[in-house]
């Protein structure tokens, strides 16, 4: 289910010519941890297993792409390299290097292959909210969002076979927290990950709609850390849900809206602002009332450590940042509230927005993502929560100034507050 992978084939099959996959392995990734590093890992296991079965070597190259992949296509004469795209600074950064240093005789192609319709098609320029953008998808849906042809069995054998690899030392080679530990819900990996959108359209999508924004309920899909390492696609998600949309109407119309549109609109941010995770990338109104409320008195204040243990005055927000400490999942409706507690409890919105990229990158499994930053995919972006992205100014208050305020009185309101407090207590 991947674009890229398919189109790469497809060149390979029309020149009569061998294909293989390579994989870069960086040793580190923003504030990725040893938690990031295994999931990604155990999935590209399976990859590698799945490519030798259709004829088609998979080569783990450890280090950065420039320094690798380069010398990798002239060693082993190598007629074109396709690679998939990721709206961020540091992957963008990576084509560039790699382009800068490819023998001039060997085609470079980029294809978008986690969005269902393409970034730069979906829409030319930055898009202010939903609304500006969902015409755009829905216009193009018909085109793109379509069966996949299926990966064949290669015909033509490898040049050269990949070397058996050595994972064990793919691991030793990462300079990363190895702290923060796996989590025992999530099993990386397409087969597992397939399993758990099979069981949300099975149990949880009939109440999707109605119960997504109780932390007490089971109505999420739950897929976004196979989502962001592309072990699952949204587009296969997608084609699956949509089967059963005679049946529960309303919870599939959602799940689009939320895995296509709010999702795209995130990626749409990021690749047309390039300060997607700083205040400067806020609309020029949040700016202004942030700077405006910036020195106004805080109820509390707290240290990045104090955050990071969950310790703060507040039961709900301590048990959202445990659940997310344990799980590397925090439900998606308490991210905003505790994204804007942030705001609310630190010196000023700069920190906040620091403090919150920080610790969604380092706990959460889809973290360092273009939703982590800017998304409403189930609520969660940090500068969503603290910078009014994508939203609209409300009524003005302290510290927040006219960014949409949450409080814990509204939470009672929406939920059984005491019941999830209890389940991630200290």
């Amino acid at each position: 289910d991947n674009w890229a992978f398919l189109y790469a084939q497809r060149l390979a099959l029309k020149q009569e010519l061998p294909l293989c996959v390579c994989f870069c392995l960086v040793p580190k990734f923003l504030d990725a941890t040893i938690r990031h590093y295994d999931f990604m890992l155990r999935g590209l296991q399976e990859v590698a297993e799945e490519c030798a079965e259709l004829n088609i070597p998979f080569h783990l190259l450890l280090g950065y792409a420039k320094d690798v992949l380069p010398p990798f296509v002239v060693e082993h004469g190598v007629g074109g390299l396709v690679t998939d795209f990721c709206p961020l600074r540091l992957p963008r950064q990576w084509v560039e290097d790699v382009k800068e240093r490819l023998p001039e005789d060997v085609p470079f192609a980029q294809v978008d292959a986690h969005n269902i319709v393409p970034c730069w098609i979906a829409s030319p320029k930055q898009e202010y909210s939903a609304s500006t953008i969902r015409g755009k998808i829905h216009a193009q849906l018909p085109e793109f969002l379509t069966e996949f042809p299926p990966v064949i069995c290669h015909p033509y054998p490898p040049s050269c076979p990949a070397e058996p690899i050595a994972w064990e030392a793919s691991y030793s080679s990462l300079q990363v927290d190895r702290t923060v530990k796996e989590v025992e819900w999530a099993t990386p990996g397409t087969a597992a990950g397939l399993a758990v959108l099979q069981s949300f359209i099975a149990k949880r999508l009939k109440s999707f709609g109605s119960h997504r924004n109780n932390p007490n309920k089971e109505a999420l899909s739950n897929l976004s850390p196979w989502f962001h390492f592309g072990q699952v696609s949204t587009q296969r998600a997608i084609l699956e849900v949509q089967k059963h949309r005679g049946k529960y109407k309303e919870s599939v119309d959602i799940f689009v809206e939320e895995a296509v549109v709010r999702r795209e609109l995130a990626e749409n941010f990021c690749y047309y602002n390039e300060n997607y995770d700083s205040v400067q990338g806020a609309y020029s109104w949040a700016q202004t009332t942030l700077k405006l409320h910036a020195k106004d008195k805080r109820p509390f204040l707290y240290k990045l450590q104090e955050l990071e243990q969950g310790t703060t005055h507040d039961p709900l927000w301590n048990a959202a940042q445990l659940q997310m400490v344990r799980e590397g999942k925090m439900h998606g409706f308490l991210r905003m509230y505790w994204a804007k507690k942030i705001l609310e409890w630190t010196h000023s919105p700069e920190e906040a927005l620091r403090f919150a990229i920080y610790l969604n990158d380092r706990y959460e499994l889809d973290g360092r993502d273009p939703n982590g930053y800017t998304g409403k995919l189930q609520e969660r972006g940090c500068l969503w929560s603290i910078c009014g992205i994508h939203d609209h100014g409300w009524t003005e208050r302290a510290v927040f100034g006219k960014i949409r305020y949450m409080n814990y009185a509204g939470c009672k309101r929406k939920f059984d507050v005491g019941q999830f407090e209890r389940r991630y207590a200290p």
